[in-house]
């Protein structure tokens, strides 16, 4: 199988994945021990070792997988699905200039439940597409809600996925969702992260390139944690980098986490770029991203993502709302 194979003049390279169930304490015959070498085989393939042995345990696994998988389908279906939103903070002047909107289920037996249980099943599935769908066109219309309601110069970001860049119609179903909220286009922010833009730079580029010429902004979220290439990212429509958490939850104690953040600020600066920090916790982390002029902070610091009802009160009366926020939520 290492060997590549040449179809028509195209080198291809096969790899294998191979699952073994051992009788009999796999299995007394010989369905039940090909179900069980199946299900190793699928285990390999997404652990990339190659081979695996089967063991009972992945039964479990795969039926809570299943079960999850169907469940999610159905809160689709039930509107269990649900957009909170954490506010982005201007540093200079403390003031809430956006939000970040965070999808979240509601689901009715097990309460809220964490996206980073049900987003790996989205991607894998695929609903991550009518999912990533229902989180924009709710969030542009909150967004309207919020401009109706006089709440003006704020950015609502949406994420972007790399099932949803793949998406021939993705620019279709961003103006859609623009059209259908009646939300200028400058009010929205699309965030992707670096790897995913990084892998798909070439494909993006000109789609970015058009939606930042209709006013959009194109944001790099988790910033340092990928294969950043220099060469790409001056060519990239971007408006923001957002700087990832790992390198906020180390400063200012760690020095080389301080030089990290230090480099990517005047990088982005020196590119027209603005600056996000994610994952504020902390007073000195505030002060020392405020020393080396980061334009935007964003953590629990200043608040949980939040119910939009919750949020406006924050947009409304930041200061009285502050402190019963923290208790409550």
């Amino acid at each position: 199988m290492s060997a590549p194979l040449i179809i028509d003049g195209q080198e291809i390279v096969v790899t294998a994945s191979i699952g073994i169930a051992l009788y009999p304490q796999d299995g007394p015959d010989i369905n039940r021990l090909l179900r069980h070498a199946d299900t190793a085989m699928y285990r390999a393939k997404s652990s990339g070792s190659g081979f695996c042995y089967y063991e009972a345990a992945m039964e479990s696994a795969i039926s809570e997988r299943l079960k999850m998988e169907t469940d999610l389908r159905r809160a689709l279906e039930r509107d269990e699905i649900t957009v909170f939103y954490q506010p982005v903070i201007e540093t200079s002047s403390g003031k809430i200039t956006g939000v970040e909107a965070l999808v979240r289920w509601l689901h009715p037996e097990r309460g809220i439940v964490s996206p980073a249980e049900f987003i790996p099943i989205a991607e894998e599935t695929g609903l991550i597409l009518p999912l990533g769908e229902r989180v924009l066109r709710s969030a542009c219309m909150q967004a309207r809600t919020w401009l109706d309601n006089g709440i003006a110069s704020l950015h609502v970001a949406v994420n972007l996925s790399s099932k949803q860049l793949e998406q021939p119609d993705l620019r279709e179903i961003i103006l859609s969702a623009l059209r259908e909220s009646s939300l200028p286009a400058s009010s929205l922010v699309l965030e992707i992260t670096e790897s995913v833009l990084m892998a798909r730079a070439a494909e993006s580029i000109d789609l970015l390139r058009e939606l930042r010429s209709l006013g959009i902004h194109i944001s790099i979220d988790d910033f340092g944690t990928g294969y950043s290439s220099l060469s790409y990212l001056k060519h990239l429509p971007a408006n923001t980098l957002k700087i990832d958490r790992s390198f906020i939850q180390d400063i200012p104690e760690d020095d080389d986490a301080v030089a990290i953040v230090t480099g990517i600020i005047a990088l982005a600066h020196s590119l027209r770029m603005q600056v996000v920090a994610e994952g504020v916790e902390t007073a000195a982390q505030q002060e020392t991203l405020a020393r080396l002029n980061c334009d935007q902070l964003q953590g629990f610091l200043f608040s949980k993502p939040l119910p939009a009802e919750v949020i406006e009160t924050q947009l409304v009366a930041p200061k009285r709302q502050k402190r019963s926020l923290k208790k409550q939520y």
